[in-house]
């Protein structure tokens, strides 16, 4: 299959591509189900033996078919802000919470519950994790702010361990605009106690120039 083939998609707002969207998402959710299965089982060694084996027909079907790294998958919609599989927010991404981050004006917060797969010291979260979490809420501030950008810098003060099976609270807001340059503050809180942040978080963004994005995101 050639990466023209595989570029192909059904057409925008389409059944069939709702459709599609949808068997995306459900994927996604299962394999997250697996994943943290994976990472939490303690079955016999026969039994991991067996699952191994089945998990690798499944892998062998689904790649039957593969987009190339520089062509959209069919289900996105870049313009339109669809991107299913980001490994934060998007909902066929196994990697991904995923979260569902609500916008203001120059503002966005997120919940999400993170499980064994995003463990780092026992029962804790790994404060990269942490750092994937916060740049995207924060991008989506700035975003919100009419100033969308790409991150040049990101600071994390890790207060507090975050929780693993927790529901968290991430959130953030636009503070500056100077020109090309946006900053945003946000932080990482038990839902619970919002106001008791584990992780405080700074960040500037750079807002591109047209001549920018073409070299970085052809097409």
């Amino acid at each position: 299959m050639t990466p023209h083939d595989v570029g192909e998609r059904p057409p925008a707002d389409s059944s069939e591509l709702q459709r599609r969207r949808a068997a995306v998402a459900t994927l996604g959710a299962q394999v997250r189900e697996l994943v943290d299965a994976v990472v939490s089982t303690e079955v016999e060694t026969e039994e991991l033996e067996r699952c191994a084996a089945q998990v690798g027909a499944l892998t062998e079907a689904l790649g039957a078919r593969r987009r190339e790294g520089n062509v959209p998958a069919a289900v996105d919609d870049l313009l339109g802000g669809v991107r299913m599989y980001n490994p934060v927010v998007g909902a066929g991404s196994p990697l991904a919470p995923p979260l569902e981050v609500e916008f203001g004006s120059g503002t966005a917060a997120a919940g999400c519950t993170l499980g064994l797969a995003y463990e780092g010291p026992p029962t804790y979260v790994h404060g990269g994790v942490s750092a994937l979490l916060a740049d995207q809420v924060l991008g989506s501030a700035v975003a919100s702010s009419g100033n969308p950008g790409m991150t040049t810098e990101l600071t994390l003060r890790y207060r507090r361990p975050v929780p693993l099976r927790t529901p968290l609270l991430v959130s953030a807001e636009t503070v500056d605009v100077s020109g090309r340059w946006v900053r945003a503050t946000g932080a990482i809180a038990a839902a619970e106690q919002p106001d008791r942040p584990l992780v405080e978080v700074q960040a500037t963004f750079t807002c591109l120039r047209p001549d920018q994005a073409r070299r970085l995101f052809p097409g």
